[in-house]
């Protein structure tokens, strides 16, 4: 299983980025093997609008089965959800322990995005 965290920094020992669509990095785990890999999120950093779509889709792409996040938008977490990923959002602390509470039954799926869109 692939699991995608938003963070502030390269390693599992980062903080969490509580945001999605503008997180510096996305780091994708594997959760059996602890195995992962960086994926920048630059090309959305400055965007005026559409980062959480543009970052959706980076999800998608990287064939994320979950994703944990601090918060995102209605036109991200539709994106994901069409895309078959699952989002936990509220998360807080280091990646490493997202996604030990993920593994443990600690966080659960979110059914609707927690934040409005900033272009709405």
């Amino acid at each position: 299983m692939k699991i995608a965290l938003t963070s502030v920094g390269k390693d599992l020992s980062s903080d969490l980025d509580p945001r999605f669509g503008r997180a510096a990095y996305f780091i994708i785990a594997d959760a059996d093997t602890m195995a992962f890999e960086i994926v920048e999120n630059v090309q959305n950093l400055n965007l005026p609008q559409g980062a959480g779509i543009q970052a959706a889709k980076t999800i998608v792409e990287n064939k994320a089965d979950v994703l944990i996040t601090g918060n995102c938008g209605p036109k991200a977490f539709k994106v994901l959800k069409k895309g078959g990923v699952s989002i936990m959002i509220g998360a807080k602390g280091q990646v490493k322990d997202a996604i030990s509470q993920y593994q443990n039954g600690e966080l659960k799926a979110a059914e609707e995005a927690n934040v409005e869109g900033h272009w709405v």
